[in-house]
Order: C-alpha cells, then sequence, then structure tokens
C-alpha cells in the first residue's frame, strides 16, 4: 500500500489533502469535523484584526446544468476574536496532534505581525501562511493582494516574519499579477520555506440585467470580489508551472485553484505541488468529499507504482516548453468512427464555422460527417464538441522520425519572412470560394459526396 504521508517544507501531514484558509476553516469545530472526516490539514481561516462582513457575501457562474463552475466570494478575514482562534487551534492539536493546522495571517505593523506569529506559535501551530492575496476589501486597506502585487513590499514583511517565526512560512500568492515568478521569487529570498498558490482571482461574475447591480447584491450596490471554483484550475495549473519551473523559486509549493477531486490533485501535483489545498468543494459538497480523494489518489499510487507521493511530484514539469520547441513534424489527424456516430453534426458545425472546413457531409439521409483529410490540421476541436466517448480520435500520420521545431527553423533561418512567404502553413489547403458562403441553397455543397 503506497504512503500518503506528506512532510511539507517541515510540516507533517497524514496526506496531501488541506483545507485552504476560507470559511470551511472558520473554527476549530469545523476543523476538527474536517480531520475526522480524512483531511490530512487545515489552514486556518486568515488572522488578524477582526473585520465586520457584509450580506450577502456570494456569487456564482452555472454552467448548463454544473452549479457553481465558477464561485466568487466578497467574504473577508476571520470576524472572531484573536484569542477564541487561538484557544481552538490548541484545541484541535490535542486532539489531532497528527494532523497540519497551519495559521493564516494578515496583519500591518511590523509590531503586529511580530506579535501574531508568536502567538500561533504558542498555540500550537504547525506552519504559517502569510495572505497575500485577498483581492478585495483588505487590498484597499494595504494588505492581501496589494502586498502580493509588489514584490519588494512582500520581500521585506517576509522578511518581519523570519526575524522571529520559528515555525515553517508559507507565503501565499495572488494571481492578479502580470507575472507570478516575480513575488515568488521574493518570498524565496526573504527565506519563506514554502509558497501557495493560487488565490482568488478578481472578477464579477455578473450582471442582474432587470435592477443593473452586479452580483453579489448588498444593499442595491455590489463590488470585485475573489473568483475560484472549478473554473479558475487551468489558470492555477499555469500559474504552479510557472514556478515549478523557475529556478529562482526552488521550494516547495502548495497547490490552490479548482481541486475537486483526485484527479484533479494529481495534475496539481504533477506540475510541483506537494500539497493541495480545497475550498470551493468543500463548499459544495461538504467535508466528505475527502473519502473519494483519499481513496482515488491511493489506487492511482499504486497503478503506478508509487510508494510515496514524492515520486511524482513535478514530473509534468519537464514536459512544459515553450512553443518554439514543439515539433513541427508531428502530424495528426481526425478519425470519426461512423458506428459511434449519432449524426448530431456538431463536429461538422464546429469544423466548418470554427475551424479549417475540414469535416463534409454525406449526402441524405444520414448526411453523416466525414473528415478531408487534406484539409485537416490536426486542431483536436473535433474531437473535442463530439458528445460520443471516443467517436473521434486523433490519429497520428507521421513516423516519429523527423523533429523540427520553430527555433530549429529559426536558426536555420527557414522561417518565413515576408507577407507572401512560400514557407508559411495555410498553403495547401482546399478552401470555398469566399463567395460560397452567401448562397442559401448549395446545389454542390463544399465537402459532400
Amino acid at each position: 500500500m503506497p504512503s500518503l504521508q506528506v512532510n511539507f517544507a517541515g510540516i507533517k501531514s497524514p496526506n496531501p489533502f488541506w483545507l485552504a484558509s476560507a470559511p470551511p476553516t472558520n473554527s476549530g469545530y469545523q476543523i476538527m469535523k474536517a480531520f475526522d472526516a480524512g483531511w490530512g490539514g487545515a489552514v486556518w481561516k486568515t488572522l488578524g484584526v477582526p473585520i465586520v462582513n457584509v450580506s450577502s457575501r456570494y456569487g456564482s457562474v452555472n454552467y448548463r446544468d454544473t452549479r457553481m463552475m465558477g464561485f466568487n466570494n466578497i467574504e473577508l478575514i476571520s470576524d472572531r476574536p484573536l484569542k477564541d482562534n487561538l484557544r481552538e487551534i490548541t484545541e484541535v492539536k490535542k486532539r489531532f496532534p497528527d494532523h497540519a493546522v497551519i495559521a493564516s495571517l494578515m496583519v500591518q505593523s511590523r509590531k503586529e505581525w511580530h506579535q501574531i506569529v508568536q502567538d500561533v506559535t504558542n498555540a500550537g501551530a504547525d506552519g504559517i501562511e502569510l495572505n497575500f492575496g485577498c483581492p478585495h476589501g483588505m487590498c484597499e486597506r494595504g494588505m492581501g493582494s496589494a502586498v502580493g502585487q509588489e514584490p519588494e513590499v512582500l520581500k521585506t514583511i517576509v522578511g518581519w516574519v523570519m526575524e522571529v517565526a520559528t515555525i515553517p512560512v508559507i507565503t501565499k500568492l495572488t494571481p492578479n499579477i502580470t507575472d507570478i515568478t516575480q513575488p515568488a521569487i521574493a518570498a524565496a529570498e526573504a527565506g519563506s520555506d514554502a509558497i501557495s498558490l493560487i488565490n482568488t482571482i478578481q472578477s464579477i461574475v455578473g450582471v442582474d440585467i432587470d435592477d443593473f447591480v452586479p452580483y453579489p447584491k448588498v444593499g442595491g450596490l455590489s463590488t470585485n470580489g475573489g473568483y475560484c471554483g472549478p473554473a479558475v484550475k487551468p489558470i492555477a495549473l499555469n500559474m504552479l508551472k510557472n514556478c515549478a519551473q523557475h529556478p529562482g523559486v526552488n521550494i516547495p509549493i502548495s497547490g490552490i485553484g479548482g481541486i475537486e477531486n483526485w484527479r484533479d490533485a494529481v495534475e496539481f501535483m504533477l506540475l510541483g505541488a506537494s500539497t493541495v489545498q480545497v475550498c470551493t468543494a468543500v463548499m459544495h459538497y461538504g467535508f466528505g468529499i475527502i473519502r473519494e480523494m483519499v481513496a482515488g489518489l491511493e489506487n492511482y499510487m499504486e497503478e503506478k507504482g508509487f510508494a510515496s507521493v514524492e515520486d511524482f511530484v513535478g514530473k509534468a514539469v519537464p514536459k512544459v516548453v515553450h512553443w518554439e520547441d514543439l515539433n513541427l513534424r508531428y502530424k495528426v489527424v481526425a478519425s470519426i468512427d461512423a458506428n459511434k456516430c449519432i449524426g448530431c453534426q456538431l463536429c461538422y458545425t464546429a469544423c466548418e464555422d470554427g475551424a479549417h472546413q475540414a469535416i463534409g457531409l454525406a449526402v441524405a439521409p444520414d448526411r453523416k460527417p466525414h473528415i478531408i483529410e487534406e484539409n485537416c490540421v490536426g486542431c483536436n476541436l473535433c474531437s473535442l464538441v463530439c458528445p460520443v466517448e471516443n467517436c473521434i480520435t486523433m490519429q497520428r500520420l507521421d513516423d516519429g522520425s523527423a523533429t523540427e521545431s520553430w527555433k530549429q527553423r529559426t536558426d536555420a533561418n527557414m522561417i518565413p519572412t515576408t507577407f507572401d512567404d512560400s514557407r508559411a502553413g495555410g498553403l495547401h489547403h482546399t478552401l470555398p470560394d469566399p463567395g460560397e458562403a452567401l448562397k442559401v441553397i448549395k446545389p454542390k455543397h463544399y465537402g459532400i459526396r
């Protein structure tokens, strides 16, 4: 049986699944309930000078029958007295000594940072997470993402913390920045033991088109909030990869952003995360999702022969290169399994109007699609829109013996340099005459055989 135990920058936990700092970690009651369900760690809801929240606080983006594909919140840090949170941290550690309890912190002055770091350490926290990511409310007070967007300021504050910290320090980064590696490097240079990313993305999720107020509504007004949930996962994975690849970072990373199941978690780990933090999925489905996550990860590791989580952390990082390093000789084309095709013609429409006119329709009565191979560029759009599993697959045509990248062509002076250069792509596709698009009835419709 593989081991799920992790040691993240000196913070040990029975598995890599942590709760992110958020409403699910607002109290000792919730965190004990989560640990009892199987979560390995929890980042306590951010502590600082208590705030006053508004009502309402949440908004969401629904897509077709998927609720909360994206989730938006304008909730701030803990509104509970610090002494209550410190007492509960101590209680949780007494009941669950082997689970990771990380205190998320956000204050302003050097003196406040020194004091609160010592307070949570004395309470028994295993680590500290510096919240430099909150994109609403707190940033207007000079904290949160206002710090995360200024690498030099971030570096200074991390330095303040490291002056007194005796437990591991994690710096949480904001995605609301052009290059997330810059604050990541600053955190590493200041001595942070690890980083976590991403925090929420500044957003407005929608507008009521009847009363003209964006969501969530607060007395006829609204404000931008922090976006999270499944919709942000691709952004989080890319920023995670950027930090994992950068030699100036080179410290452990805790991955956050749209993680709902064990497969999501594995993807984050393959791109460099040693632990993962979950928030929105718990707010949607409850703490019980951890059972499937733990079982799924164990099964995956067993199937792949991984003895520990560290065996596969970062394995996908070397596979991400610059576009100029991709093989231009690699060639795939679409293939349609006629026996599986239901004749919905989604692939035809997508390719005809949105891609390369490489799919035609057979004559009546079935009018099933077929690939026009000489026009197929292997873009993969048709297989993505097809509702039938494995009906459209991408078949490789090259034999793998030739490799040539844009960079190699550039070095050999073989790239297009003029507007009509014969070395450009797209010169050999058969395209309809533009006038064909204006014919309501097409006696000889392009691609029909």
